[in-house]
């Protein structure tokens, strides 16, 4: 499982810098779409014209409001077509300004990769965001379709850790507050970027502060397991993908996916502001 983790963590950059390089801003702004109408019409439009509570059930963790004001009404603007075709060129764009698709390694990790992300494709119950996300397909260049294969891995993941915090009874907004609470993330910039109220915030807080999950504005002892617990059980059910690979798979993928993660991180491509 171990050697599945870091797999999936040292690939993940090569995923997530979509969320904040330049090169998708400027694709939504040309399409009509600022701020975080380009963020959930984008991610949004592997289900068609997603309605606002289908983000809001499905991301989970925004606040509804700022969802509502970016859906429906992104779709008179633009198809979601064309927000799924400049997802691809956006994220393949800063890929290549970062030099990742000149990387040894290329095909490999790509083989590596691609082979997990189809294992995926056999369990798709339960997971809708993975499921919409499954069916688009396959771009055409190395980089691009690795890319494309880490979407696929993470929203795989992610639908399942959607699912142990429902276990758990954590909402999107306590999710929030645990994860600023253990130090991982600025809690300034989870507050800005989901934008959930002050109020609710407080009001959260107080709610798990009940629980014994937080101590003061850091995770208790008890709040600390839980969210030790939620991951590992996180980690267990994204195993259906990579356990196609095999431990030395995984391993090798771990290995070969380092470079590519670094080189995201090192070109700034992660950069928050």
């Amino acid at each position: 499982m171990e050697s599945a983790r870091q797999a999936w963590r040292r690939l993940e950059p090569v995923h997530g810098m979509i969320y904040f390089v330049p090169e998708a801003g400027l694709r939504w702004a040309e399409l009509g779409l600022k701020g975080m109408a380009g963020y959930f019409a984008s991610r949004g439009a592997a289900f068609g014209r997603a309605s606002a509570d289908l983000v809001i059930a499905t991301f989970y963790n925004f606040c509804p409001d700022l969802v509502r004001q970016a859906l429906p009404q992104a779709w008179e603007v633009v198809t979601p077509e064309q927000m799924l075709a400049a997802r691809v060129e956006a994220a393949g764009a800063a890929l290549r300004r970062a030099g990742l698709h000149e990387l040894p390694g290329l095909d490999e990790t790509l083989d590596l990769a691609r082979r997990a992300a189809l294992a995926a494709c056999e369990h798709p119950q339960g997971r809708p965001l993975f499921a919409a996300h499954a069916a688009l397909p396959w771009p055409d260049e190395p980089i691009e379709r690795l890319w494309h294969a880490q979407t696929l891995l993470r929203e795989f993941r992610g639908d399942g850790h959607v699912a142990m915090l429902l276990a758990e009874g954590v909402g999107g907004l306590e999710a929030l507050v645990l994860h600023a609470a253990s130090g991982d993330v600025p809690t300034a910039f989870l507050k800005i970027s989901r934008a959930w109220p002050e109020e609710e915030w407080a009001a959260a807080e107080e709610r798990l502060r009940s629980r014994g999950l937080l101590d003061g504005d850091g995770l208790s002892t008890e709040g600390a397991a839980l969210r030790q617990h939620i991951e590992a059980r996180t980690d267990a059910l994204a195993l259906p993908a990579y356990a196609a690979l095999g431990e030395d798979g995984c391993a090798r993928l771990a290995e070969l996916a380092r470079p590519f993660g670094r080189g995201v991180v090192s070109a700034g491509l992660l950069n928050l502001g």
